[in-house]
């Protein structure tokens, strides 16, 4: 028996890859015709294409830091930088806990706490975020917030005021050596409770796992403090202006007020729909165990819920670093804002853009990273 042979023509296989290969072709046709109308434009110009201005003067003063005009174009777009991490990495903590709180709210039984859950929820998400962080500035911070003269002082310890929020500091001491100390801590902390839950399983007593692991932690950075000698600076006003401590910039707070506020409202969400998602039997055999309400949610929901609300969370993480490019809006030097004012300043365009791009591309990447690994870690494997 003889099988007759398909015509490439008419082989599926063939097609499809001739399909794909049309389109990379296509698409890089594009960009190469784009690239030469930059390049020719460019010359015409007489525009840099390349990166030669980054050792250029900056020629401006990033608010809030004591970074020189004088310093290069490199040092600002690495002050905003540190500016996106430094808002993107504490709204990601913040819009967490709210996010989850909330998230746990909209499935209470008391109806007062669930419909104010509700409430929440359903307007700021149907907010846009430009507004939030139009309020955080105008409202917030330059509306409710007293002027210098009449600042409010918290217990001595935090000045607020509409030019920022001044609160206590470590002096003495090297930030690197702290940050490094917390980063040990933490590591000891998740070791030793990983520890204390092993000897549970073989014991059966109770692991407190987090009471052991946060003991160590304290331990660790407390005797970093005390032996490199740390000390803390509390804020006090001077005239016009607060000395000591460490004072968040009005702008810094209205973008993290913002982000806060509209991220929570969509991991709230994520969060009841994963608690939800949880089989109903698992509650109620933790009940039957007599577990209090705390208890049944800390040790059986949560735990079971967050495995499957990690990537839909993780999107909402990579949304909130990309959303606090619109701090430019309102001043805050993030790297989008220092990257738009080197270009006001003379920069050429497509260089610091691409950079921006590409910068605000690998944080992303390795945000996503950091999630696809913690996914892993908790995902069941069923046998």
């Amino acid at each position: 028996m003889t099988t007759t042979r398909v015509p490439l023509w008419r082989d599926v296989r063939v097609l499809r890859w001739v399909l794909q290969l049309a389109i990379v072709a296509v698409v890089a046709a594009a960009i190469a015709w784009l690239y030469g109308n930059y390049t020719e434009n460019a010359s015409r110009l007489n525009i840099p294409t390349n990166f030669d201005f980054l050792d250029n003067p900056a020629a401006f003063e990033i608010t809030g830091n004591s970074m020189s005009q004088n310093a290069p174009v490199r040092d600002a777009l690495y002050q905003g930088f540190l500016n996106t991490l430094r808002v993107s990495i504490v709204g990601i903590i913040a819009a967490t806990l709210l996010g989850t709180i909330i998230g746990i709210a909209r499935l209470s039984q008391n109806w007062i706490v669930n419909r104010l859950a509700a409430v929440y929820v359903e307007a700021v998400r149907n907010i846009p975020l430009a507004l939030f962080l139009i309020f955080g500035l105008l409202v917030v911070v330059l509306g409710v917030f007293p002027p210098i003269a009449d600042a409010w002082d918290l217990a001595g310890l935090a000045i607020v005021s509409n030019r920022g929020i001044a609160v206590p500091w470590y002096a003495d001491g090297s930030g690197t050596i702290l940050v490094l100390a917390i980063v040990v801590g933490m590591i000891a902390w998740w070791g030793v409770a990983k520890w204390r839950n092993s000897v549970s399983d073989r014991t059966g007593e109770a692991s407190r796992s987090g009471l052991w692991g946060g003991g160590v932690f304290v331990v660790i950075v407390g005797a970093v403090w005390i032996g490199l000698g740390f000390g803390v600076t509390i804020p006090e006003i001077d005239g016009r202006q607060t000395v000591g401590g460490i004072r968040v910039d009005p702008s810094f707070f209205a973008l993290f007020f913002a982000l806060v506020i509209y991220t929570a409202s969509h991991i709230a969400e994520i969060v009841r729909g994963s608690i939800q998602a949880v089989p109903k039997g698992q509650g109620e055999a933790a009940h039957a165990i007599a577990l209090t309400g705390f208890q049944r949610m800390w040790h059986v929901i949560l735990p079971q819920a967050f495995r499957i609300a990690i990537p839909p969370i993780g999107n909402q993480y990579l949304n909130l670093i990309k959303n606090s490019s619109l701090g430019a809006a309102i001043g805050y030097y993030d790297l989008t804002l220092v990257a738009q004012t080197s270009v006001g300043n003379g920069s050429p365009a497509v260089p610091v853009f691409t950079l921006t791009m590409a910068i605000y591309i690998t944080i992303s990447l390795v945000t996503s990273a950091i999630v696809n690994l913690a996914n892993r870690r908790f995902t069941l494997v069923e046998r």
